[in-house]
Order: C-alpha cells, then sequence, then structure tokens
C-alpha cells in the first residue's frame, strides 16, 4: 500500500505558507519578553513602549500564520489524525489568547502592567513556543507534513530548468527563439537557424 505525505492546502507553488509566516510571531513575542527583562533591569520606558509594538505586530502575524495552519489542518484528513498536529495547535492558541491579555494590560495599565504580570505571562508564552515549535518540528520531520512525496512534485518545471544548468550559468532559451543579436552577442553559430 502506498501512502503519500500529507499535504499542506495552504502552499504557493508547492511550499506551506504556514512555516513561512511562523518565525514573525515568535520573534516578536521573544523579543517582547527580552524588553520586558530590559525594562526590569533599567527602568527605562521606552522598553515598555516596545513591548506594546512587539505584541501588537506579533498578534497580528501570528492571526495570519493561524490562518495558513487552520487551512491545512482543516484541509487535510491526515493531518488532523496525528496527535501531535492537535498539540501544536492547541498551545499555539493558549499562547496567542495569553499574548492577547498581555497587550491588553500593557494598553490599559502602561509600564505598570510589565512587572510582575506582563513579565511572567512573557515568560509563559516563550515557554509554550518551545513547546509548540518542538512539536511543529515533529510534524515536519517525523510527519512529513507539508514534504512532497518526491523531489520536485508540487513545484513548477521552471525551477529545474534552473537547476540543469552549470553554476554561475545564465539562463539561456534555445537559439531558434532568440533574436540574431542575442545569438551575436552569445558568439554562437548562426548557420543552420
Amino acid at each position: 500500500m502506498i501512502t503519500r505525505n500529507p499535504r499542506s492546502t495552504a502552499s504557493v507553488a508547492g511550499h506551506s505558507i504556514h512555516p513561512m509566516l511562523i518565525p514573525f510571531p515568535i520573534a516578536f513575542f521573544v523579543a517582547t519578553f527580552a524588553c520586558d527583562l530590559v525594562f526590569w533591569a533599567t527602568g527605562n520606558a521606552g522598553w515598555a513602549d516596545a513591548t506594546l509594538w512587539l505584541l501588537g505586530a506579533g498578534l497580528i502575524m501570528a492571526a495570519l500564520a493561524a490562518i495558513a495552519g487552520l487551512t491545512d489542518f482543516l484541509g487535510e484528513q491526515q493531518i488532523r489524525e496525528i496527535s501531535t498536529a492537535w498539540w501544536h495547535a492547541g498551545g499555539n492558541v493558549v499562547a496567542v489568547l495569553i499574548e492577547l491579555g498581555n497587550w491588553y494590560l500593557r494598553y490599559a495599565e502602561g509600564s505598570a502592567g510589565i512587572l510582575p504580570t506582563g513579565i511572567i505571562l512573557s515568560a509563559a508564552v516563550t515557554c509554550i513556543l518551545v513547546f509548540t515549535g518542538w512539536k511543529g518540528w515533529q510534524l515536519v520531520y517525523e510527519g512529513h507534513v507539508g514534504v512532497a512525496d518526491e523531489l520536485g512534485a508540487d513545484e513548477p518545471a521552471w525551477i529545474h530548468e534552473r537547476t540543469q544548468r552549470g553554476p554561475g550559468e545564465p539562463i539561456r532559451r534555445p537559439a531558434s527563439e532568440r533574436t540574431r543579436s542575442e545569438v551575436a552577442r552569445s558568439g554562437e553559430d548562426l548557420t543552420g537557424v
């Protein structure tokens, strides 16, 4: 019995969209925790202001990543059958809900909302992201989610045309498709064209 890998239903040219987007909210949420630590150490309100923007950007990007992830999750039965996918999705939902509350706390209370509650929430989300990132890794490397069954199976043909030329060799159209001046510049023989 031949089985195929679980496919990503939200993809561009065979490449899953969800993994392209998830580095952004991760970076914004971890940077929020880092800025919280600097604010705790220095008391400089500029770091508190930065966290509000980082959380806002992280929430927007998390929403976009969640749409792509949910599209994959709902669009492929094989993904829903993997228990790791449920842990990954559930953990990320919890992380985003905590950060939404964290953002509102800072919006309503300013820098007073950071110590101690905001920094604890940021630390908790950072730990959750380590767990959900590990689960996402398992989905790709152990569950083969979004991995092509065959090399290049989901990619357009032009990608492979580029790989069949030598390093540094330009992409060339056949002489019959080029103008005489293009062929002349290349130094090719024009007889028979």
